[in-house]
This record gives C-alpha cells, sequence and structure tokens, in this order.
C-alpha cells in the first residue's frame, strides 16, 4: 500500500503543479499577441525563443520528477514483495516444525508453532494455507482430547471452504464432518452424533450413484459402451468409497458403545466389503475390520462364527507380515477364551504379548496382561 500511496501522490501534485504554469505560458502568450503590432520582428523571434527554452526546461523537470516518483514506487513494490516473501518462508517453516514436533510427540510445541502459522496466514490472507492450519489445529486438538477446540477449529475451516466455493459434498467437508459426528459422540450428543454420520453416509452415497451413473460412451470401433471412468474419476470413486467404509466404521463402532449390536454388524460388514474389494484381503485396514467384526460376533454369543473370521485374519496377516498381528492374535485367544479352549488360549495370548513387547504396544501389553488374569481365574473354578 504504501509504494502505491506514493506513486499515485507523486502524480496527483505533479497535475497540479504543472497546471499553473501551463496557464501563465498561455497567458503570456496572449499578452504578446495582443501586442504584436506594436513589437518589432527581432523582439517576437526572441519572445518566442525564450518561450520555447521555458518549455524545454519545464518537460526537463516533468520528466525528472516522474522518474523520482516511478523510482519510489519500484522500490516499494520490491519491499512490499520482500517482507510477504519473508512472511510465507516463515510460515513454512513453522508448519514444518509443527509437523516434525508431531512426528516427535512434542504435542505442545506443535500447538505453539501452528497458532504462530496461523496468525501469519491470516496477514498475508493466504486462503489455503489459513485452511491448511486450521485443520492441523483440529487434528491435533481432537487427538489431545481437547474436543471443543477441535469442534470449533474444524468448523471454522469448513466455513473457509464452503465461503470459497467449495462443494457441500466435497470429500475433504465429509471427512471432518465425520470427525465431528465423533466428537458429538464422545461428548455423548446423540442426536447431533447420529444426524452427523447420517449425512456423511448419505452425502458418499449420493456422490458414488452420480459418479457411477454416467452416460455411455462409444470404443474406438464406434459401438456403444459403458462409460469407462478416467483416471481422475476413478481415484475420486475409490477414495470415496474408501471415505464411505471409514464412516460405516466409525459409526459402527458408536453403535458398540450403546451396545446396538446388530446395527454394529451390520456398519461394520459394509466397512469390510468395501475395505476387501478397494484395498484388498490382506490390507491392514481389511484385517483390523475382520476382527472388529469377529468381535460384535463375540459379543452376541456367535463364538464359531467369530472364531473363523478372526482366524482367518491372522491367518492373512502372518502371510501379509502384519504390523498389528499382536492386536489380531489377542482378539484371536479371547474368543478362545470364550469357547473354554484355555490351553489355546493361553498359548496365543502369550505369542500377543511377545509381539506386543517387541513394537512397544504397552495398551494391548496391558489388556493382554489383564486377559491372562482372567484366564488363571477361569482354570481356577
Amino acid at each position: 500500500m504504501a509504494a502505491r500511496w506514493v506513486f499515485s501522490s507523486s502524480r496527483y501534485w505533479m497535475t497540479r503543479f504543472l497546471s499553473p504554469a501551463d496557464l501563465r505560458r498561455t497567458w503570456c502568450l496572449r499578452v504578446r499577441r495582443t501586442s504584436v503590432a506594436m513589437t518589432t520582428v527581432p523582439a517576437v523571434a526572441e519572445v518566442q525563443r525564450g518561450s520555447q527554452k521555458e518549455r524545454k526546461e519545464e518537460n526537463k523537470r516533468r520528466r525528472e520528477v516522474l522518474s523520482a516518483a516511478l523510482a519510489l514506487s519500484l522500490f516499494g513494490k520490491q519491499e512490499q514483495k520482500d517482507e510477504v516473501q519473508e512472511k510465507h518462508d516463515e510460515m513454512v517453516l513453522l508448519l514444518k516444525k509443527a509437523k516434525l514436533s508431531i512426528y516427535r510427540g512434542n504435542m505442545e510445541d506443535a500447538t505453539d508453532f501452528l497458532h504462530k502459522a496461523v496468525v501469519l496466514a491470516h496477514q498475508l490472507q493466504d486462503q489455503a494455507a489459513i485452511i491448511y492450519t486450521y485443520i492441523q489445529m483440529a487434528n491435533l486438538a481432537f487427538v489431545l482430547g481437547q474436543l471443543d477446540s477441535a469442534e470449533k477449529l474444524f468448523k471454522a475451516a469448513m466455513s473457509f471452504m464452503l465461503s470459497g466455493g467449495t462443494a457441500q459434498d466435497d470429500n475433504s467437508i465429509i471427512e471432518m464432518s465425520l470427525k465431528l459426528a465423533t466428537i458429538y459422540a464422545e461428548q455423548n450428543k446423540k442426536e447431533l452424533a447420529e444426524h452427523g454420520f447420517r449425512f456423511c453416509l448419505d452425502s458418499l452415497e449420493a456422490k458414488l450413484k452420480k459418479l457411477c451413473k454416467q452416460p455411455p460412451g462409444e470404443d474406438a470401433t464406434g459401438d456403444v459402451t459403458g462409460h469407462v471412468l478416467s483416471e481422475e474419476e476413478e481415484d475420486l470413486r475409490k477414495e470415496t468409497r474408501l471415505l464411505l467404509g471409514l464412516c460405516f466404521d466409525s459409526r459402527a463402532r458408536y453403535r458398540i458403545s450403546f451396545r446396538q449390536l446388530d446395527q454394529a454388524e451390520t456398519d461394520y460388514r459394509s466397512a469390510l466389503d468395501i475395505c476387501a474389494q478397494e484395498q484388498g484381503e490382506s490390507h491392514p485396514q481389511t484385517l483390523v475390520l475382520m476382527s472388529d467384526l469377529a468381535t460384535v460376533l463375540d459379543l452376541q454369543g456367535r463364538y464359531d462364527e467369530a472364531l473363523l473370521l478372526v482366524q482367518k485374519a491372522v491367518d492373512l496377516g502372518r502371510i501379509a507380515g502384519n504390523e498389528d498381528q499382536h492386536v489380531l492374535l489377542s482378539n484371536l485367544a479371547g474368543v478362545l477364551l470364550h469357547k473354554g479352549r484355555y490351553e489355546e488360549a493361553e498359548r496365543i495370548y502369550k505369542e500377543a504379548m511377545l509381539l506386543a513387547k517387541q513394537v512397544g504396544d504397552q495398551v494391548t501389553q496391558d489388556q493382554v496382561q489383564e486377559s491372562l488374569e482372567e484366564l488363571k481365574r477361569r482354570k481356577q473354578k
């Protein structure tokens, strides 16, 4: 703004300065014209030479003033550009520091870096940076259990995106809506949670239906064929369908908390089908969903079905080298415990404990230890 103000002010000042000179020259010429009859030829020539000299000097002064104003303007613009670039570089560095702090588990430092970054993003009026930083802040608050802050930050990010033209059924909007629904579930705001889950599921199913229901095209021979998705469309379809699976998974866990086991089973089966189709049967997420569904069947007392499913997950996990194999083994041992197969359960619990120690999963270690103590009590009866 300073550069523009100097430049505009200079132009305005030049115009006001030159106009009186023009008027003075005009007035002088009129006076001389009225007295031309009384003026000798040499005198007239002298007056004309003087007038031409004045005009040259005046033009010279105008060029000098204009050059000076332009130089000031360019200098100011370059100065402003350098300041903006410095702020942008500082903002990017803060975001990188925040990401590294999260990776190292320094959540307090990460929060501080993100707060400083969002201030710079607002100063720069960088919409994309504002949205990105708000989302990172919201995710961090969500992980730290600061649910009220996470809710406000997710809503702020969504507001910026929607006002900027992002569609309501954009996957990023739906993903944040899903996190809001999960927050409401944690806060026991049942109506808001259920409405949020329903919005996400309905939006994604409608989007997939619209995406896959494309008009037919023609092949190389001119024959009419079904619509073939482009690479970009296929990526969007897969991303959208996997997000749909995540919504089913999230709602299933919510329903388990209310012991709505039949509905949870339905959601888990939908999530499992989607994940297996899109990512394969041996994908880590598919194996987790198999295990989770087996847990629901176990809670319903359907131990044989649960055992078949979780055993399948364990077998596939061994072949694929699953990183969460200790979790699958712990769930398998749990089903065996409920079926009264104590020796097998104890052996598998110990294997799960060993793997959990190797990967440093303290939560699973504690759960396995509790289960081993329960197993010991049952064996003593």
